[in-house]
């Protein structure tokens, strides 16, 4: 066995490990029902929305675009603060002491937060099928669902893991991460549809994997007929896979550059430094 493959074994149990704690965690469970009751009584709220398709429920529009939504935000933000955090307390330094432990850090990070996806759409997506009629077009949808999320996750997660890298402190992942997220979700078309914003508003908000990952998501379970409400009419299917795509290779030859020199230039003295900061935060 090779020091990388036993290096992305190592990582692979590190991240399996903290799923398993993560599920457990108190903490956790209320940030998965908080997110479900926050996105189910908007959904509930504006119910009888008028979608511009006679027979299709608001709920059926809204639901797909939300769920990119939080899959983006998640994959994002949560790796941000993890790096950040791990940066702080000495983890990754004690992984740039091991052969490849980069490599094993970022495999992990990656079974980590793609499992921690998991509960976060059973606990929306159970209860939205339960409450509304009408929310899957056809079965073959799920297909769909699975390859924009396994794209999505890949085009979106080495931008948080490069912002977790570039950060100063955890403190400033929110206006690093967070913000320009929150920003993004206003202009993806994730609450309104994106031709109602300006020419150039929506032309940036294609650049980004948000709006490609609201897309695809209505794509799979909307019907034919709902592509009518997007911009040129259609799904876009290949132009979703493509920039998607174009995300997750430019994230795998980027990201990896970034944690290398972010490695070496972090010392002991630097994290002892910034924990002290991070406790005079907290005073």
């Amino acid at each position: 066995m090779s020091i990388t493959t036993h290096a992305v074994r190592i990582g692979l149990r590190r991240g399996r490990t903290e799923f398993i704690q993560s599920i457990r965690s108190t903490q956790d469970q209320w940030f998965y029902l908080f997110t479900a009751v926050l996105t189910l009584g908007y959904l509930w709220i504006r119910r009888d929305a008028d979608t511009g398709i006679e027979g299709l429920p608001f709920a059926a529009v809204a639901l797909p675009s939300l769920l990119g939504a939080l899959v983006a935000f998640g994959v994002i933000v949560g790796p941000a603060y993890a790096l950040a955090m791990e940066k702080e307390d000495g983890t990754l330094l004690r992984h740039r002491a091991v052969p490849h432990g980069m490599v094993g850090y970022v495999s992990g990070q990656l079974l980590f937060q793609s499992m921690s996806l998991l509960p976060q759409m059973v606990v929306i997506l159970v209860p939205s099928f339960l409450l509304f009629d009408n929310l899957m077009a056809h079965p073959s949808g799920w297909l769909t669902v699975a390859w924009v999320l396994v794209l999505g996750m890949l085009a979106a997660m080495p931008i948080g893991m490069t912002i977790g890298a570039l950060v100063p402190g955890v403190q400033k992942v929110g206006s690093w991460g967070m913000l320009p997220v929150m920003v993004l979700a206003g202009i993806s078309g994730i609450f309104y549809p994106v031709q109602q914003l300006w020419g150039w508003v929506q032309v940036v908000a294609q650049v980004f994997p948000m709006y490609w990952m609201g897309l695809g998501m209505r794509s799979a379970f909307l019907p034919e007929a709902a592509a009518s409400l997007e911009i040129g009419g259609s799904w876009r299917t290949t132009q979703t896979v493509v920039v998607l795509l174009t995300w997750a290779v430019v994230g795998a030859l980027v990201m990896p550059r970034v944690l290398r020199r972010m490695a070496r230039r972090q010392t002991g003295s630097q994290v002892e430094a910034a924990r002290e900061a991070s406790m005079q935060w907290v005073k």
